[in-house]
């Protein structure tokens, strides 16, 4: 999935203020986290449970991996002729399916990687090393919304959708997940599930969806965010390097303490961004034009600075500059492509 990261929410040294309000970010995302001794003293709440059971799943994540999702429908649904129920429902279906599968992935990969969790300040708050949710409640919910989502694909839209799906966790949990503590190419790697969700779309929108699954066109956007992804994650693994080899995880910052080839690799990959981003113009005729293009070269130079600052400072500042104009860039791009598609269906 659109891989997947957080901070610590310990608050100040000597702060006595309970965890119960404070926020933690998770690429981005924020939400509140209950009181850490709770669980050890009572029972859990229904809707403390509920709410840990949400934290699980990455929910903002999940968010962002629907979009993609529901954008690449609407790039393939735009070659089609729709009768507007048919539409509306597939649409409904593939970002559903999505959405559970993503759901199911996330909260898989925090049962998995619980004890390594457990020792990393930005994620020891999370529902399974707080023990506010049991490693086997978080893996029956992983299980339980994997098969969801790839059953609301498969009987819904199509089962190449629902294989595209299947294939996006098995990659996650199965390959990506364990290459964390052994390998940097793992942030090469990972980036392959976190791009597949908008070729789920892409499918679910195609009229003969094995076919579809080989046409350029969701695999521009496929690579789009497979690029996206890498200086997204090297920015972030620079920030909180002490904490990723606290919790032995194998990230290029770990390794390469005086940052050179980090913000390299970021810079490199930033720059790869800008041309793979007007892909979709290519690979999708017809359908993407002035406007998206525009916004495209807009949001990649405002990448590219903070790449380029990044690769001439290489402090933390640098590096929490470029995660942010990664988290601007994206929305603002597969927006315009949003947008981009209306005018040319709607003119």
């Amino acid at each position: 999935m659109i891989v997947p990261l957080g901070r610590n929410v310990s608050g100040p040294a000597g702060s006595t203020e309970s965890p119960r309000r404070m926020t933690q970010i998770d690429q981005g995302i924020a939400f509140s986290q209950p009181d850490e001794h709770r669980a050890d003293t009572e029972p859990p709440a229904p809707n403390a449970l509920l709410e840990d059971l949400v934290t699980l799943t990455k929910p903002g994540i999940v968010k962002m991996v629907t979009f993609t999702s529901v954008v690449g429908f609407g790039l393939g649904a735009a070659t089609r002729q729709w009768e507007l129920v048919t539409f509306i429902m597939a649409m409904v279906i593939g970002g559903i399916g999505t959405a559970l599968s993503a759901a199911g992935a996330n909260a898989l990969n925090q049962a998995v990687e619980h004890r390594r969790d457990a020792l990393m300040h930005r994620t020891n708050t999370r529902p399974i090393p707080a023990k506010r949710v049991s490693l086997k409640i978080g893996m029956w919910a992983g299980i339980v919304l994997s098969v969801l989502g790839v059953g609301v694909l498969w009987v819904g839209a199509n089962w190449v959708a629902a294989a595209v799906s299947l294939a996006t966790i098995v990659s996650y949990i199965v390959i990506y997940t364990p290459l964390k503590p052994v390998t940097p190419l793992a942030t090469i790697i990972g980036a392959v599930p976190g791009a597949l969700p908008p070729l789920i779309g892409w499918t679910v929108a195609s009229d003969a969806p094995m076919h579809g699954l080989f046409e350029l066109g969701g695999w521009s956007l496929f690579l789009l965010v497979f690029v996206w992804q890498v200086p997204h994650f090297l920015a972030i693994a620079w920030k909180y390097r002490e904490d990723y080899a606290r919790g032995g995880h194998a990230v290029l910052p770990v390794f390469d303490t005086s940052g050179v080839k980090t913000a390299r690799h970021a810079l490199i990959w930033t720059f790869t961004l800008v041309p793979v981003t007007l892909l979709p113009m290519q690979w999708a005729p017809g359908l993407l034009g002035v406007l998206y293009g525009s916004l495209a070269l807009l949001a990649g130079g405002f990448m590219v600075f903070h790449a380029v600052r990044f690769a001439m400072r290489r402090d933390d500042a640098s590096a929490r500059g470029l995660f942010i104009a990664s988290v601007i860039h994206l929305p603002i791009v597969l927006v315009g492509m949003v947008a981009d598609i209306l005018l040319h269906v709607l003119i």
